[in-house]
Protein backbone atom coordinates (compact mmCIF):
# COMPACT_ATOMS: atom_id res chain seq x y z
CA UNK A 1 0.00 0.00 0.00
CA UNK A 2 2.67 2.54 0.88
CA UNK A 3 4.47 1.89 -2.53
CA UNK A 4 1.33 2.47 -4.29
CA UNK A 5 1.15 5.67 -2.18
CA UNK A 6 4.09 6.50 -3.03
CA UNK A 7 4.24 5.77 -6.79
CA UNK A 8 0.96 7.61 -7.26
CA UNK A 9 2.57 10.91 -5.11
CA UNK A 10 5.38 10.76 -7.69
CA UNK A 11 2.78 11.16 -10.54
CA UNK A 12 1.27 13.50 -9.26
CA UNK A 13 3.91 15.27 -8.33
CA UNK A 14 5.84 15.76 -11.84
CA UNK A 15 1.93 16.83 -13.43
CA UNK A 16 1.85 19.64 -10.54
CA UNK A 17 4.92 21.01 -11.09
CA UNK A 18 4.78 21.06 -15.33
CA UNK A 19 1.40 22.10 -15.28
CA UNK A 20 0.92 25.83 -16.66
CA UNK A 21 -2.12 27.20 -14.05
CA UNK A 22 -4.37 23.87 -15.04
CA UNK A 23 -4.97 20.61 -15.54
CA UNK A 24 -3.83 20.06 -19.18
CA UNK A 25 -5.92 16.49 -19.58
CA UNK A 26 -9.03 16.50 -22.05
CA UNK A 27 -11.31 15.59 -19.47
CA UNK A 28 -14.89 15.69 -19.55
CA UNK A 29 -16.13 18.60 -16.98
CA UNK A 30 -18.82 21.04 -16.28
CA UNK A 31 -17.81 23.77 -17.18
CA UNK A 32 -15.80 25.10 -20.65
CA UNK A 33 -12.47 23.28 -21.80
CA UNK A 34 -9.67 26.22 -22.44
CA UNK A 35 -7.74 24.91 -25.36
CA UNK A 36 -4.26 26.62 -26.60
CA UNK A 37 -0.98 26.25 -28.09
CA UNK A 38 0.18 26.91 -24.55
CA UNK A 39 -1.99 24.18 -23.07
CA UNK A 40 -1.29 21.34 -26.11
CA UNK A 41 2.61 21.64 -25.62
CA UNK A 42 2.55 22.33 -21.50
CA UNK A 43 4.46 19.52 -19.67
CA UNK A 44 1.49 17.57 -18.18
CA UNK A 45 -0.54 17.19 -21.50
CA UNK A 46 2.28 16.01 -23.60
CA UNK A 47 3.44 13.59 -20.77
CA UNK A 48 -0.10 12.45 -20.66
CA UNK A 49 -0.01 11.75 -24.50
CA UNK A 50 3.39 10.27 -24.54
CA UNK A 51 2.83 7.98 -21.41
CA UNK A 52 -1.10 6.93 -23.58
CA UNK A 53 1.26 6.17 -26.53
CA UNK A 54 3.68 3.89 -24.54
CA UNK A 55 0.64 2.24 -23.23
CA UNK A 56 -0.83 1.43 -26.47
CA UNK A 57 2.74 0.70 -28.26
CA UNK A 58 3.73 -1.42 -25.75
CA UNK A 59 0.01 -3.00 -25.41
CA UNK A 60 -0.49 -3.29 -29.25
CA UNK A 61 1.19 -4.40 -32.54
CA UNK A 62 2.09 -3.46 -36.33
CA UNK A 63 -1.55 -3.23 -37.42
CA UNK A 64 -2.93 -1.24 -34.45
CA UNK A 65 0.06 1.28 -35.20
CA UNK A 66 -1.17 2.12 -38.69
CA UNK A 67 -4.48 3.59 -37.76
CA UNK A 68 -4.60 7.21 -38.27
CA UNK A 69 -7.55 9.22 -38.72
CA UNK A 70 -7.86 11.75 -42.08
CA UNK A 71 -8.39 14.62 -40.34
CA UNK A 72 -4.66 14.54 -39.00
CA UNK A 73 -3.25 15.05 -42.13
CA UNK A 74 -2.16 18.86 -43.75
CA UNK A 75 -4.34 20.00 -40.88
CA UNK A 76 -3.50 24.03 -40.76
CA UNK A 77 -7.42 24.85 -41.13
CA UNK A 78 -8.61 25.31 -37.56
CA UNK A 79 -10.75 22.10 -37.83
CA UNK A 80 -9.09 20.60 -35.04
CA UNK A 81 -9.17 23.82 -32.49
CA UNK A 82 -13.01 24.04 -33.64
CA UNK A 83 -13.60 20.52 -32.47
CA UNK A 84 -11.61 20.42 -29.00
CA UNK A 85 -14.06 23.78 -28.00
CA UNK A 86 -17.33 22.57 -29.45
CA UNK A 87 -19.55 24.33 -26.53
CA UNK A 88 -21.90 21.23 -27.15
CA UNK A 89 -18.84 18.99 -26.27
CA UNK A 90 -19.57 17.43 -29.53
CA UNK A 91 -16.55 17.73 -31.21
CA UNK A 92 -15.05 13.92 -30.35
CA UNK A 93 -19.02 12.37 -31.32
CA UNK A 94 -18.73 10.53 -34.80
CA UNK A 95 -21.41 12.78 -36.51
CA UNK A 96 -19.12 16.12 -35.62
CA UNK A 97 -17.46 16.19 -38.89
CA UNK A 98 -20.06 14.70 -41.38
CA UNK A 99 -22.74 17.11 -40.00
CA UNK A 100 -20.29 19.70 -40.86
CA UNK A 101 -19.16 18.73 -43.85
CA UNK A 102 -23.09 18.60 -45.14
CA UNK A 103 -24.03 21.60 -43.78
CA UNK A 104 -21.30 23.38 -45.74
CA UNK A 105 -21.94 21.39 -48.68
CA UNK A 106 -25.45 22.30 -48.75
CA UNK A 107 -24.19 26.40 -49.38
CA UNK A 108 -22.12 25.70 -52.32
CA UNK A 109 -23.37 25.40 -55.46
CA UNK A 110 -22.98 22.58 -58.08
CA UNK A 111 -19.85 24.31 -59.81
CA UNK A 112 -18.45 24.93 -56.09
CA UNK A 113 -19.16 21.26 -55.20
CA UNK A 114 -17.72 19.96 -58.54
CA UNK A 115 -14.69 21.57 -57.76
CA UNK A 116 -13.91 19.66 -54.39
CA UNK A 117 -14.57 16.59 -56.17
CA UNK A 118 -12.31 17.35 -59.18
CA UNK A 119 -9.55 18.34 -56.01
CA UNK A 120 -10.11 15.10 -54.11
CA UNK A 121 -9.78 12.84 -57.65
CA UNK A 122 -6.49 15.16 -57.63
CA UNK A 123 -5.56 14.49 -54.54
CA UNK A 124 -6.34 11.15 -53.93
CA UNK A 125 -3.10 9.06 -55.17
CA UNK A 126 -1.04 11.42 -52.99
CA UNK A 127 -3.27 10.89 -50.23
CA UNK A 128 -2.82 7.49 -50.12
CA UNK A 129 0.82 7.56 -50.87
CA UNK A 130 0.80 9.51 -47.54
CA UNK A 131 -0.43 6.91 -45.33
CA UNK A 132 2.11 4.05 -47.36
CA UNK A 133 4.84 6.29 -46.96
CA UNK A 134 4.10 6.00 -43.10
CA UNK A 135 4.14 2.00 -43.21
CA UNK A 136 7.86 1.49 -42.82
CA UNK A 137 8.83 3.96 -40.39
CA UNK A 138 6.19 2.00 -38.18
CA UNK A 139 7.69 -1.28 -39.02
CA UNK A 140 11.14 0.13 -38.28
CA UNK A 141 9.69 1.76 -34.50
CA UNK A 142 8.18 -2.15 -33.75
CA UNK A 143 11.60 -4.17 -35.05
CA UNK A 144 12.87 -1.85 -32.37
CA UNK A 145 10.84 -2.36 -29.99
CA UNK A 146 11.39 -6.34 -30.47
CA UNK A 147 14.62 -5.99 -30.94
CA UNK A 148 15.00 -7.62 -34.68
CA UNK A 149 17.71 -5.11 -35.43
CA UNK A 150 20.60 -5.77 -37.83
CA UNK A 151 24.04 -7.52 -36.11
CA UNK A 152 25.71 -4.40 -37.59
CA UNK A 153 23.92 -1.51 -36.12
CA UNK A 154 23.38 -0.25 -32.83
CA UNK A 155 19.58 0.46 -33.27
CA UNK A 156 17.31 2.96 -34.71
CA UNK A 157 19.35 5.98 -36.96
CA UNK A 158 17.88 9.32 -35.78
CA UNK A 159 19.41 10.90 -38.85
CA UNK A 160 17.61 7.96 -40.65
CA UNK A 161 13.96 8.52 -38.74
CA UNK A 162 14.41 12.47 -39.46
CA UNK A 163 14.95 12.34 -43.09
CA UNK A 164 12.38 10.36 -43.93
CA UNK A 165 9.91 11.67 -41.70
CA UNK A 166 11.05 15.17 -43.18
CA UNK A 167 10.10 13.53 -46.68
CA UNK A 168 6.43 12.77 -45.67
CA UNK A 169 5.85 15.98 -44.14
CA UNK A 170 6.95 17.94 -47.32
CA UNK A 171 4.21 15.68 -49.04
CA UNK A 172 1.85 16.34 -46.08
CA UNK A 173 2.50 20.27 -46.91
CA UNK A 174 1.62 19.85 -50.68
CA UNK A 175 -1.70 18.59 -50.14
CA UNK A 176 -1.94 21.47 -47.83
CA UNK A 177 -1.18 24.05 -50.57
CA UNK A 178 -3.28 22.61 -53.36
CA UNK A 179 -5.88 22.11 -50.62
CA UNK A 180 -5.69 25.93 -49.92
CA UNK A 181 -5.61 26.80 -53.42
CA UNK A 182 -9.09 25.54 -54.07
CA UNK A 183 -11.02 26.43 -50.95
CA UNK A 184 -9.57 29.80 -50.80
CA UNK A 185 -10.85 30.72 -54.57
CA UNK A 186 -14.07 28.83 -53.57
CA UNK A 187 -14.31 31.21 -50.77
CA UNK A 188 -14.06 34.22 -52.33
CA UNK A 189 -16.26 33.13 -54.87
CA UNK A 190 -19.24 33.11 -52.15
CA UNK A 191 -22.00 35.44 -52.75
CA UNK A 192 -24.01 36.91 -49.93
CA UNK A 193 -26.67 34.58 -49.85
CA UNK A 194 -23.97 32.04 -49.36
CA UNK A 195 -22.31 34.12 -46.30
CA UNK A 196 -25.34 34.67 -45.25
CA UNK A 197 -26.54 31.22 -44.32
CA UNK A 198 -22.51 30.13 -43.24
CA UNK A 199 -23.21 33.32 -40.44
CA UNK A 200 -26.17 31.08 -39.50
CA UNK A 201 -23.48 27.61 -38.59
CA UNK A 202 -21.75 28.81 -36.16
CA UNK A 203 -17.71 28.38 -35.72
CA UNK A 204 -17.62 25.75 -31.94
CA UNK A 205 -21.39 24.92 -31.21
CA UNK A 206 -22.45 21.91 -32.97
CA UNK A 207 -25.87 23.01 -31.55
CA UNK A 208 -26.64 25.47 -34.92
CA UNK A 209 -25.43 22.88 -37.33
CA UNK A 210 -28.77 21.37 -38.20
CA UNK A 211 -28.89 17.10 -39.22
CA UNK A 212 -29.60 17.48 -42.76
CA UNK A 213 -29.48 14.36 -45.45
CA UNK A 214 -25.92 13.43 -46.93
CA UNK A 215 -25.36 16.43 -50.04
CA UNK A 216 -22.65 13.91 -52.07
CA UNK A 217 -23.52 10.90 -54.27
CA UNK A 218 -21.34 8.42 -52.86
CA UNK A 219 -22.00 6.11 -55.86
CA UNK A 220 -20.45 8.90 -58.22
CA UNK A 221 -16.71 8.58 -56.96
CA UNK A 222 -14.70 6.10 -54.66
CA UNK A 223 -14.27 5.73 -51.01
CA UNK A 224 -11.22 8.10 -50.57
CA UNK A 225 -12.51 10.60 -52.77
CA UNK A 226 -15.98 10.88 -50.82
CA UNK A 227 -13.35 10.84 -47.93
CA UNK A 228 -11.30 13.61 -49.15
CA UNK A 229 -14.48 15.82 -50.55
CA UNK A 230 -16.38 15.33 -46.62
CA UNK A 231 -12.90 16.59 -45.29
CA UNK A 232 -12.82 19.46 -47.68
CA UNK A 233 -15.92 20.68 -46.81
CA UNK A 234 -15.53 20.21 -42.82
CA UNK A 235 -12.26 22.38 -43.07
CA UNK A 236 -13.68 24.87 -45.38
CA UNK A 237 -15.89 26.17 -43.01
CA UNK A 238 -13.44 26.19 -39.80
CA UNK A 239 -10.77 28.01 -42.18
CA UNK A 240 -13.51 30.71 -43.18
CA UNK A 241 -14.86 31.21 -40.32
CA UNK A 242 -11.80 30.59 -37.46
CA UNK A 243 -8.79 32.37 -36.95
CA UNK A 244 -4.94 32.05 -37.66
CA UNK A 245 -5.31 30.87 -33.88
CA UNK A 246 -7.10 28.26 -34.87
CA UNK A 247 -4.92 27.15 -37.83
CA UNK A 248 -1.92 27.04 -36.05
CA UNK A 249 -3.73 25.01 -32.75
CA UNK A 250 -2.83 21.45 -32.37
CA UNK A 251 -3.82 19.07 -30.24
CA UNK A 252 -1.21 17.03 -28.02
CA UNK A 253 -1.57 13.91 -29.84
CA UNK A 254 -0.33 15.67 -33.51
CA UNK A 255 3.19 14.65 -33.20
CA UNK A 256 4.67 11.18 -32.89
CA UNK A 257 1.86 9.16 -34.62
CA UNK A 258 2.95 6.26 -35.50
CA UNK A 259 2.71 4.76 -31.83
CA UNK A 260 -1.17 2.82 -31.91
CA UNK A 261 -2.85 5.90 -29.98
CA UNK A 262 -5.38 6.49 -32.25
CA UNK A 263 -5.43 2.64 -32.74
CA UNK A 264 -6.27 2.12 -28.93
CA UNK A 265 -8.25 5.50 -28.67
CA UNK A 266 -10.19 6.54 -31.97
CA UNK A 267 -10.23 3.08 -34.05
CA UNK A 268 -13.54 1.30 -31.81
CA UNK A 269 -15.90 4.53 -32.85
CA UNK A 270 -15.30 3.47 -36.78
CA UNK A 271 -18.48 2.14 -38.18
CA UNK A 272 -20.62 3.59 -35.20
CA UNK A 273 -23.12 6.33 -35.26
CA UNK A 274 -22.99 8.86 -32.86
CA UNK A 275 -20.18 7.78 -30.75
CA UNK A 276 -18.66 9.87 -28.79
CA UNK A 277 -15.02 8.94 -27.85
CA UNK A 278 -13.97 9.72 -24.32
CA UNK A 279 -12.08 12.49 -23.63
CA UNK A 280 -10.22 11.35 -20.76
CA UNK A 281 -9.10 8.04 -22.05
CA UNK A 282 -5.87 9.17 -22.73
CA UNK A 283 -5.08 11.21 -19.10
CA UNK A 284 -6.27 8.47 -17.28
CA UNK A 285 -4.52 5.85 -18.64
CA UNK A 286 -1.62 7.53 -19.28
CA UNK A 287 -1.55 7.96 -15.26
CA UNK A 288 -2.17 4.36 -14.90
CA UNK A 289 0.71 3.38 -17.27
CA UNK A 290 3.32 5.47 -15.48
CA UNK A 291 1.93 4.30 -11.88
CA UNK A 292 2.84 0.71 -13.27
CA UNK A 293 6.53 1.31 -14.24
CA UNK A 294 9.55 1.02 -11.77
CA UNK A 295 11.59 4.72 -11.05
CA UNK A 296 14.10 3.93 -13.86
CA UNK A 297 11.22 3.13 -16.37
CA UNK A 298 9.00 6.19 -15.32
CA UNK A 299 11.89 8.17 -15.85
CA UNK A 300 12.28 7.12 -19.10
CA UNK A 301 9.24 8.63 -20.08
CA UNK A 302 9.30 11.38 -17.91
CA UNK A 303 12.03 12.99 -19.16
CA UNK A 304 10.60 13.37 -22.55
CA UNK A 305 8.80 16.63 -22.70
CA UNK A 306 12.54 17.82 -21.49
CA UNK A 307 14.14 16.39 -24.45
CA UNK A 308 11.50 17.18 -27.04
CA UNK A 309 10.80 20.98 -25.54
CA UNK A 310 12.85 22.68 -28.22
CA UNK A 311 11.73 20.82 -30.72
CA UNK A 312 7.90 21.47 -30.28
CA UNK A 313 8.33 25.13 -29.40
CA UNK A 314 9.99 25.55 -33.32
CA UNK A 315 7.14 23.22 -34.25
CA UNK A 316 4.75 26.14 -33.07
CA UNK A 317 6.71 28.24 -35.23
CA UNK A 318 6.55 27.03 -38.23
CA UNK A 319 2.71 25.99 -37.82
CA UNK A 320 2.06 29.37 -37.70
CA UNK A 321 4.66 30.29 -40.87
CA UNK A 322 2.56 27.72 -42.68
CA UNK A 323 -0.52 28.57 -41.46
CA UNK A 324 -0.20 32.61 -42.05
CA UNK A 325 1.04 31.70 -45.64
CA UNK A 326 -1.94 29.19 -46.80
CA UNK A 327 -4.50 32.18 -45.49
CA UNK A 328 -2.54 34.12 -48.23
CA UNK A 329 -5.14 32.24 -50.36
CA UNK A 330 -8.02 33.86 -48.97
CA UNK A 331 -7.26 37.19 -49.50
CA UNK A 332 -6.74 36.64 -53.25
CA UNK A 333 -3.27 36.58 -52.93
CA UNK A 334 -0.92 33.53 -54.02
CA UNK A 335 0.95 31.78 -51.00
CA UNK A 336 4.92 30.65 -52.03
CA UNK A 337 4.75 27.26 -52.75
CA UNK A 338 8.58 26.60 -52.09
CA UNK A 339 8.37 28.75 -48.54
CA UNK A 340 5.69 26.18 -47.63
CA UNK A 341 7.79 22.97 -48.93
CA UNK A 342 10.82 24.33 -47.15
CA UNK A 343 8.77 25.18 -43.74
CA UNK A 344 7.53 21.60 -43.43
CA UNK A 345 10.80 19.98 -44.12
CA UNK A 346 11.87 21.26 -41.31
CA UNK A 347 8.50 20.21 -39.70
CA UNK A 348 8.80 16.52 -40.76
CA UNK A 349 12.53 16.87 -39.40
CA UNK A 350 11.37 17.85 -35.89
CA UNK A 351 8.49 15.78 -35.67
CA UNK A 352 10.98 12.93 -36.54
CA UNK A 353 13.37 13.95 -34.05
CA UNK A 354 10.77 13.04 -31.60
CA UNK A 355 9.25 10.53 -32.85
CA UNK A 356 12.86 8.57 -32.55
CA UNK A 357 13.12 9.99 -28.80
CA UNK A 358 9.58 7.86 -27.91
CA UNK A 359 10.51 4.98 -30.00
CA UNK A 360 14.11 4.77 -28.06
CA UNK A 361 12.15 5.52 -24.44
CA UNK A 362 9.57 3.22 -25.93
CA UNK A 363 11.83 0.55 -26.47
CA UNK A 364 13.94 0.68 -23.31
CA UNK A 365 10.69 0.45 -21.19
CA UNK A 366 9.70 -2.40 -22.98
CA UNK A 367 12.52 -4.53 -22.65
CA UNK A 368 12.50 -4.20 -18.94
CA UNK A 369 8.90 -5.02 -17.98
CA UNK A 370 8.08 -7.69 -15.48
CA UNK A 371 5.74 -10.23 -16.39
CA UNK A 372 3.94 -8.95 -14.01
CA UNK A 373 4.11 -5.44 -15.42
CA UNK A 374 3.50 -6.77 -19.06
CA UNK A 375 0.01 -8.35 -17.40
CA UNK A 376 -1.45 -5.35 -15.74
CA UNK A 377 -0.31 -3.17 -18.87
CA UNK A 378 -2.15 -5.39 -21.23
CA UNK A 379 -5.36 -5.73 -18.45
CA UNK A 380 -6.02 -1.71 -19.35
CA UNK A 381 -6.40 -2.14 -22.74
CA UNK A 382 -9.79 -3.07 -23.54
CA UNK A 383 -10.48 -5.57 -26.61
CA UNK A 384 -13.16 -5.99 -28.29
CA UNK A 385 -13.46 -8.77 -30.97
CA UNK A 386 -16.18 -7.51 -32.81
CA UNK A 387 -13.14 -4.27 -33.88
CA UNK A 388 -11.27 -3.82 -36.89
CA UNK A 389 -7.37 -5.26 -36.71
CA UNK A 390 -5.78 -3.41 -39.57
CA UNK A 391 -3.54 -2.74 -40.67
CA UNK A 392 -5.32 0.54 -42.10
CA UNK A 393 -4.49 2.66 -44.37
CA UNK A 394 -6.01 5.39 -42.59
CA UNK A 395 -9.15 4.03 -40.80
CA UNK A 396 -9.92 1.52 -44.00
CA UNK A 397 -8.63 -1.69 -43.39
CA UNK A 398 -6.17 -3.41 -45.67
CA UNK A 399 -4.61 -6.56 -46.64
CA UNK A 400 -1.29 -6.73 -44.75
CA UNK A 401 1.32 -4.79 -47.52
CA UNK A 402 4.71 -6.00 -48.60
CA UNK A 403 7.18 -3.26 -46.79
CA UNK A 404 10.50 -4.38 -48.07
CA UNK A 405 13.91 -3.72 -46.45
CA UNK A 406 13.79 -1.35 -43.89
CA UNK A 407 17.00 -1.44 -42.57
CA UNK A 408 18.23 1.69 -43.79
CA UNK A 409 16.63 3.03 -40.44
CA UNK A 410 19.40 0.96 -38.39
CA UNK A 411 22.13 3.43 -40.46
CA UNK A 412 22.72 0.53 -42.50
CA UNK A 413 22.95 2.17 -46.26
CA UNK A 414 20.33 0.73 -48.51
CA UNK A 415 23.09 -0.74 -51.36
CA UNK A 416 24.29 -3.14 -48.58
CA UNK A 417 20.97 -4.18 -47.27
Amino acid sequence: MKKQLLIAALVLGFAQRNALAQDDRPRDRNGPQQYSITQAVSDAAQLHTIAFDGLAFLTGNFALDTFLPPGKVSDYFGFQYMRDIDAAKGGHNTSFLTRIANNMLAVLNDRQKAQLVTLGQLQEKNIRTFAEERLPLIKAFRRNLEGDIPSSSRGLDREAVMKYSADLYKLDSWLAYQRASLTGSIIRSLDMQQKAALAKLKFGDFRTWPDIPEQLDKRTMSHEVNVAVMTYASEMFSWYSGSIEADTYFCPERHGMYFGGFGMKTAPAMGKQNYSISTSLTGDSGEAFLATLSDSQRKLITDLPDLQRKDLAEIVTIRRSIANELRRFLNGETASRDRVLLLSHRYGELDGEMSYLYATAFARVGKTLTPAQKAKLTGMRTINPSEPKGPFLYSDPIPVPSLGNTDFFFGIPKTQS
